[in-house]
This record gives structure tokens, sequence and C-alpha cells, in this order.
């Protein structure tokens, strides 16, 4: 790891090295992935985390596989190698089930992996270098994405956080951003989702200051997040999960925006357990809620929340700590590593592609119909020129007051109407 770049992954030439997570911000120790297995084991004990890194992590296990079987030639047919790509992605998969990315990179893999496969005088050895490329592929695009994330998140933040008349109240129109768990480098490819909006803001001289909780109980936050903000010179201050909303009581947090492991149709979020709770504190403050994520994290064949499989912790991550108990024998615990947010509290989702619709009238996320517009810009334009269709890349944003919040939430809140960029 370069003095300058944090990277929670390591590539090159068919080798594999996690950064191990689990002892900063301590030690820097990079581990070899030389199989699948490896991989398995990795994300299970989350030597890396985060969904958009995970994804990467098992396409590139992947990666490792195929080479240093023999990049193709290990297959005695091309149907040998289909099997064995489709069989090495659903097995990586069960690793952590929750967050959708890294099935998103099996299906794209499998994809690559038929199309290859269906081409005339396609080999085992042909198939295997197109999913190499496809699979290395991913670092890159991650980043880049990341980085439109970074600023489409930067411009819808600082819109919400004007139409609420807080645009005045602080030198230079800075804004105060709340984040929760870990979504920068050491979560991605590099960059981040939400700390990548942080981070174009710092860079945009519109970043005031960023609280970071400490997101219990694996202390991702106060490991990992506080870690990248000091690593990068950026304002902060560090703070334990239920001060946030005290916090925000005291008018010290303009926006909140976090990450998500999974992302439904109609924008119910699952991310790290203590987000809904942020949520619900923003929403009766009136506070903007955001959340930032790639569109490989978008899942439209969910259609809600309730649908989400969450995965449930070890006990021992509560009850121990360096090893050593903490709290009394004999105590049941419920440890779920996710919660997930109701569409309703999410004031935008921010994607590389722009900013996810909002229905005016259900105040649910249109995100199936955002995901088929994408495609379809995708797709070849039917004039038989072969180039993309040119859609909006993101979306102007105006707000009004929103009617329809529960009694409960006091405070103001606020509907976005979203209108192509001019």
């Amino acid at each position: 790891m370069s003095e300058n770049k944090l990277q929670a992954i390591l590539y090159t030439n068919g080798q594999l090295q996690l950064l191990d997570q689990r002892l900063l911000p301590y030690e820097t120790v990079y581990l070899a992935v030389p199989n699948p297995q490896a991989a398995w084991q990795q994300i299970k004990d989350m030597v890396v985390r985060g969904a958009p890194a995970i994804g990467v992590t098992g396409a590139l296990a992947l990666a490792v596989h195929l080479i240093s079987g023999g990049r193709g030639k290990q297959y005695a047919s091309v149907q040998a190698c289909l099997d064995d790509i489709a069989a090495t992605m659903d097995y990586l998969v069960t690793s952590r089930p929750t967050a959708v990315n890294l099935a998103d990179s099996a299906v794209k893999l499998k994809a690559v992996a038929a199309e290859a496969a269906a081409l005339q005088g396609a080999t085992a050895e042909s198939v295997a270098v197109a999913v190499v490329a496809a699979a290395e592929a991913t670092l890159e695009q991650d980043i880049a994405a990341n980085k439109a994330i970074g600023a489409a998140g930067a411009a819808a933040l600082l819109s919400a956080v004007a139409a609420r008349g807080k645009a005045h109240a602080r030198p230079g129109s800075k804004v105060t951003v709340l984040t929760h768990c870990n979504t920068g480098s050491l979560a991605t490819a590099g960059y981040g989702t939400a700390l990548g909006v942080v981070r174009a803001l710092h860079e945009q001289g519109k970043l005031e200051r960023c609280y970071a909780c400490e997101t219990r109980p694996y202390n991702q936050g106060a490991r990992l997040t506080a870690f990248e903000l000091v690593h990068d010179g950026l304002p902060a201050t560090l703070l334990v999960d239920s001060a946030a909303a005290a916090l925000m009581a005291q008018g010290e947090v303009d926006a909140v925006v976090v990450g998500a492991d999974r992302v439904v149709a109609n924008g119910d979020t699952a991310n790290k357990i203590g987000t809904f709770s942020h949520a619900v504190a923003a929403a009766a403050h009136g506070i903007p809620f955001f959340v930032a994520a790639p569109t490989t994290t978008l899942d439209a064949g969910l259609g809600s929340g309730e649908e989400i499989e969450i995965e449930q912790r070890p006990a021992e991550e509560i009850t121990h700590f360096k090893g050593q108990r903490v709290v009394v024998e004999g105590i049941n615990v419920w440890n779920p590593c996710f919660d997930v947010t109701p569409g309703r509290l999410v004031e935008g989702i921010i994607t590389e592609e722009g900013v996810v619709p909002r229905d005016c009238g259900s105040g649910s996320h249109q995100v199936a119909a955002f995901m088929a517009a994408r495609q379809a810009a995708q797709a070849p334009a039917a004039n038989g020129t072969g180039q993309p269709r040119r859609v909006p890349q993101a979306a102007s944003v105006r707000w009004m007051p929103l009617v329809w919040w529960p009694s409960w939430l006091l405070a103001p809140t606020w509907l976005c109407v979203w209108g192509p960029r001019q």
C-alpha cells in the first residue's frame, strides 16, 4: 500500500491479496487469496467487507481460479468450463448473502461466459480468457463508478441542504455530514460510495465536518472510517452510534449519507445495523438522508425489504473483546449484521447513473423503472447506428414539503421531484 493511497484489494497478473481489515488501524497486513475457498473464508471472516469490495473480490477470485488452473486448458470441453464458472460463483455468493454485489458479479460473469461460448469456434480457453478479462475490469469500473457517485451525491446533498435554508448557516456555505459504517476506499475498489460523496464535498471546498459513527459491534466506523478520514486529512469527528440523534437535535448535522448492501425495488435499503435508527432520527429533525450505492447494489428483483435475507453474526462480537468475555454468562444475544431502512425515509438513492427517482404519491423509489431505463440506454439504438441511446446521466432537483409522513415525525420533511438535467 502506498503512502497516499488506501487499497483494500491488490491484484496483479492473477495474484490477489486482501488487506486484513480486522487488524486496522493497528497493523497493515495483506493476505494472499490463492483460490475461491480462501476468498470465501476471507469474505465470511470480514477480512474484506463492504458490498462493492466483496463483489470485486468474488470476481477476481474467479480470475485467480481460472488463471492458476491453466486459463481454460484444464477443461475437457466448453461445457465443463461453463459448469465450473457457474459452480465457483454460486459457491462464493454463499459467503455473505445480504450484499447483492457479489451475486451481481456472478450473474454478469456467467453471462460473459455464455456469450463467449456461443461464438463460432469457441473453446474452453477462449471462454476463460473472456471471463478473466471481464473479472479484472471490475476494479477500474468500481473506482470510476464511485467517483461518479461522489460527484452526483455532492450536488444532490448540497441542493437538499440549500432547500432547507441551511446553506447560509455556515461560512462558505459548507455542510456537515454524518455517516455510518465504512463506505470508503476500504469498502470498495477505491474512493468510496457514501464516503466518496464526503470526499467530493471536501474536494469542492464544501465540507465543514464529517461525523463518523463508531458502528457497533464491529466498529467499522471507529476502526476504518476514522482511519480513512485522518489519512486523507478531512475534518472529522467520531461519535458513538447512540449520540447521533442528540447531535442532530443540536443542529450540528446538515445531512446524512450512508452506503448500502442491497437496495430493492421500492427503495428499502439493507445497510449496516444502526442505519435505520439514523434514518428515523434524521426524519424527525428534518435532515435529508441519502443512500449512496453503485447500480450493482440495486436489486429490482425484490419488491420490498421484507424479502431481504439478513445475515446474523456470531454472538462473540458482542460478548467478547479481544477474546475476553465482557458480559455475564447466560445472556442471549441478537446480533443482526444489517437492518432495513424503509425507502420512504430515504431522500434519494445516489448512483453513478444519477439519483433514483421517488414516486411523489407512494413515496417509494422506482428502482425497477430506473434500471430498465438504464438498460435501454445501454442497448444499441434502433436506427442501426450501433451506438447507445443518449439519456440524462444525472438529474436536477427541486424540493417541496412532504405531507404524507406519519404524525410522529414532527419536524418538516421534504420530497424531491426529479427531472432531466438541462
